[in-house]
This record gives C-alpha cells, sequence and structure tokens, in this order.
C-alpha cells in the first residue's frame, strides 16, 4: 500500500524530532570511544557541510548587503548545535530538551525587537508561564534562586536562545536563500567548534577509526537528513502543524532516556517542563 503524498511532511518531521530526542546516545557513545563534544561537533558537521556544499546554492549575492547580518546567524546556530550537544553529554537528557524548548519564547521577544512583530496579548500572557516553569525547573533550593545549577543547565538555556536568535536572524534576512542561510550556520557551527578545541588546548584524539566514521555518519545521516527534513516539513505544512509535531522529541527523550539511561525527572521539574512547553506551543501557533 502506498504511502499518500500529504503524508510526506508529517512523516519528515516526525523522523527529525525523533532523531534529536535519541541523538544523545549515538554521541555518549562517542565521547566513550574518545571523542568528545567540541571534537564530535566539528567532525560531525564538518562532514555534513562537505556532503551538502556541492548541491548549495552558488549565485546568491544578497548577503553582501548584510555581511554582519550573515555573521551573527552563524554565530548564533554555531553556538546552539555546539552548547546543544555540550548539554547532552553532561546533562539529563529531558532536562535538557525541556530547558532548550524555551527557545519559543525568546524567538517572540527577539522577532518583536529585531524584527517589529506584534506581539499578541494571549502570548504575553503565557510568557510569564513558561518563565515561571523554568524557574521551577532550575530552582535551587540552597540558595533559594530559579538559576541554573550546573553547566548542563546554562548550556541548555544558551543553546535555545541561540537557536531562537538565529531562526529571528534568518527570518530577517529575507533576500538570503536558505540555502546561503544554511551554509552559514554550518560554517558557525565549525568554526566556533574549532574555536572552543583551540581555547581548551584539546590535542587530536587517539581512537579508533571507527570513532572518526561514526561521527561523519551522524552528520551525513544524522544531522544532514535531519535537518533537511525540518526544511521540507516546514515547508509544506502549516506552522502550526509543525509546532505541535516537533513537540514529539520531548516524548521520544523521555521514554529513552528513561530505558536506555534510567534516567528520570521529579514532580516539579515536569511540572515546570509541561508549563514551558503549553507556553512556548502557545508562542508558536500565535506566530
Amino acid at each position: 500500500m502506498s504511502v499518500p503524498a500529504a503524508a510526506f511532511p508529517v512523516l519528515a518531521l516526525l523522523f527529525s524530532a525523533a532523531y534529536w530526542g535519541v541523538v544523545w546516545y549515538p554521541l555518549r557513545a562517542l565521547e566513550e570511544a574518545g571523542l568528545n563534544g567540541p571534537w564530535q561537533t566539528l567532525v560531525s558537521y564538518a562532514a555534513a557541510l562537505l556532503v551538502y556544499l556541492p548541491f548549495a546554492r552558488r549565485r546568491d549575492h544578497a548577503w553582501r548587503d548584510d555581511p554582519a547580518g550573515l555573521l551573527l546567524l552563524a554565530a548564533a546556530a554555531g553556538w546552539a548545535n555546539l552548547a546543544f550537544v555540550l548539554a547532552m553529554l553532561d546533562g539529563t537528557v529531558v532536562r535538557v530538551i525541556l530547558l532548550f524548548y524555551l527557545s519559543p519564547l525568546w524567538a517572540t521577544l527577539l522577532a518583536r525587537w529585531m524584527v517589529g512583530e506584534v506581539i499578541h496579548p494571549v502570548t504575553w500572557m503565557t510568557l510569564p508561564i513558561g518563565l515561571m516553569g523554568a524557574g521551577l525547573m532550575l530552582w535551587d533550593p540552597a540558595t533559594a534562586l530559579p538559576l541554573p545549577q550546573d553547566a548542563s543547565d546554562w548550556l541548555a538555556v544558551s543553546a535555545g536562545f541561540a537557536f531562537a536568535l538565529s531562526n529571528v536572524q534568518a527570518r530577517r534576512m529575507q533576500g538570503v536563500s536558505v540555502s546561503t542561510k544554511t551554509l552559514g550556520a554550518w560554517v558557525g557551527v565549525v568554526v566556533l567548534s574549532v574555536l572552543a578545541l583551540a581555547w581548551r588546548a584539546e590535542a587530536l584524539p587517539v581512537v579508533e577509526p571507527a570513532a572518526w566514521l561514526g561521527a561523519m555518519a551522524l552528520g551525513v545521516f544524522g544531522f544532514l537528513t535531519a535537518t533537511l527534513a525540518v526544511l521540507y516539513g516546514v515547508t509544506h505544512l502549516p506552522a502550526q502543524r509543525s509546532a505541535v509535531i516537533l513537540l514529539f522529541e520531548i516524548l521520544v527523550g523521555a521514554v529513552t532516556a528513561w530505558w536506555w539511561a534510567g534516567e528520570a525527572l521529579g514532580a516539579r521539574e515536569w511540572f515546570g517542563g509541561t508549563m514551558i512547553v503549553v507556553a512556548g506551543l502557545v508562542a508558536a501557533l500565535r506566530r
């Protein structure tokens, strides 16, 4: 029985959401093999970039009118991906995903500031809900402050903010092709990974060839494929449906982290995470 054509965008988004919900597993496997976060990110995204480069649009010169804008996009996207990988390696999977999902709230505020989008009154009501949810998740009884409790929390929150910034900046650069913006984003990941390795004075790790090949495969068959799947899905579906479908990532991350790594969140964290998801979903649907 053939699959209806209308189902392909939905399947593409479900694939991408499932990939991002389970990517923590190969990331941690590669770390155990001797490749730390910056090395994994560098190898994976460089491999994806090399494969994508021949198919990219070559004659798009619109970015020359705003080189600083493209640089901002590359830096934001680079940090979003690098920080997300590092957070996944060091933190609790679902906690990282939920804190990252503050990104729709950041995007709403950034879009108001950067491109003048009007914030709907309903969204103004849900923004505090999302921030209160984050406060519940980040609440530290020792200090009585809702602050990130460790490096993985900081990485997850900053990754979500950088992701929102890259999306709003991409929207602001309407004259630049998606191909050019995608290349800029991936170049940003590679450059920031190199800078992170230089800052940490990381030597070339001595690992089995399978580890290098695994990182390359993760980039080409994982990051590249998932990115193209999202682009295809959001192009052919209304934003409202896309936003709902992509929440599948949280379910996949929760189930796989509990099943394969024995990770679980407390009631307070789940309640705060639910508030984040509801507020972020409302923000996405309104836009």
